[in-house]
């Protein structure tokens, strides 16, 4: 509990008195949707009591306060691994202390591998169920009931209607957003060809390696989670390609535009 009241308590003086009640997170190569908020406040991690660090190139390591699409908002620009070395149960820490502040909503984004052929480099997907086939969960340990249940229910871990939000608002851009279950694996190195066979075979259509411990820790202190997906690349064996960090991040610069506009639109209709 210390940790998070901290940091929550920190956050909540240098905001002087404003509430966020959404937050986004912004996966490899997505951060420029912070460069849009206006009149910034921008907080390095290092200055957060108890917040990890991100490690990984491509996510600048700072919260940045501000409006965005209509809307005061709290955004997470770089977010945290366990395949850094984080301890799983770390990874409560952001979002608790988001929590505490008043965040309702979490509007999570990442870079990610694609299963189908036909969601190539440059798609979007809003992610409707996930997979952990991680091997670890984010709330490992002891519980604190008044936060959320020993034994949290993820039957609708992504919220319906801010999916279906989400979706209208790609109509009303002419942007096309796919669907589809979103597997954690953890990392950092890529799926192997036979592994992204065997994924395929449970229903994922897509992979990559984040969101899913955020959007638990999320579910569980009572947040409601939206997510999409950048896809950066078809995954392993698809192509007869190596995968890279460098094509990740390349990609997602690509997808950056779009996603930007997605979530300006959604943050309107909110």
């Amino acid at each position: 509990m210390k940790a998070y009241h901290q940091a929550a308590n920190y956050l909540a003086e240098r905001l002087n008195g404003r509430r966020p009640r959404i937050a986004i997170t912004l996966g490899s190569g997505l951060g420029a949707l912070a460069d849009d908020i206006k009149d910034p406040l921008n907080i390095p991690y290092a200055d957060i009591p108890g917040f990890p660090q991100s490690t990984v190139h491509g996510h600048k390591g700072q919260l940045v306060f501000g409006e965005l699409g209509g809307q005061f908002v709290a955004c997470m620009q770089g977010r945290f691994h366990v395949y850094e070395g984080h301890k799983p149960e770390s990874l409560q820490i952001p979002i608790r202390a988001l929590r505490l502040l008043g965040v309702e909503l979490l509007v999570l984004t990442n870079a990610a591998g694609s299963i189908h052929e036909a969601m190539g480099p440059g798609s979007l997907m809003l992610i409707e169920d996930h997979i952990n086939f991680s091997g670890v969960n984010p709330l490992l340990g002891g519980n604190d009931d008044d936060i959320g249940p020993r034994f949290p229910d993820m039957t609708e871990a992504y919220n319906k209607h801010q999916g279906v939000v989400m979706q209208t608002a790609a109509g009303e851009l002419g942007i096309e957003l796919f669907r589809g279950t979103y597997l954690w694996a953890l990392g950092p190195s890529f799926e192997t060809p036979a592994e992204i066979r065997l994924y395929r075979q449970w229903g994922a259509d897509a992979v990559g390696m984040s969101t899913v411990p955020e959007t638990i820790v999320a579910r569980h202190c009572g947040m409601d989670v939206v997510a999409v997906s950048s896809i950066t690349n078809l995954c392993a064996g698809m192509t007869g390609q190596a995968l890279t960090h460098e094509e990740t991040l390349r990609e997602g610069a690509k997808a950056a535009e779009k996603l930007s506009r997605l979530i300006k639109r959604w943050l309107e209709a909110q």
